[in-house]
């Protein structure tokens, strides 16, 4: 089972759940409402030792350093 990520549309609460491959809504865990969005996510996989994700090239999807370790972001 994947992990996938959601967003609650009552409370915005953003939230993972292991849940069955293709689930689209899961009860948020905050406030209950069963009227949650999946959130598209980005993948990670490793290549030749090093972490890479799918959703860019650079090294910080909030910035354009190509490194997460020389900005002020955080490493996200």
């Amino acid at each position: 089972m994947p992990i996938y990520e959601f967003r609650c549309e009552r409370c915005s609460e953003e939230f993972e759940e292991l849940v069955p491959s293709g689930t689209e809504s899961h009860p948020c865990p905050k406030c209950g409402c069963v009227r949650s969005q999946r959130l598209a996510s980005a993948a990670a996989f490793s290549v030749g030792g090093k972490m890479t994700t799918s959703s860019s090239s650079s090294g910080c999807s909030s910035c354009s350093t190509s490194s997460c370790s020389g900005c002020s972001c955080g490493g996200h």
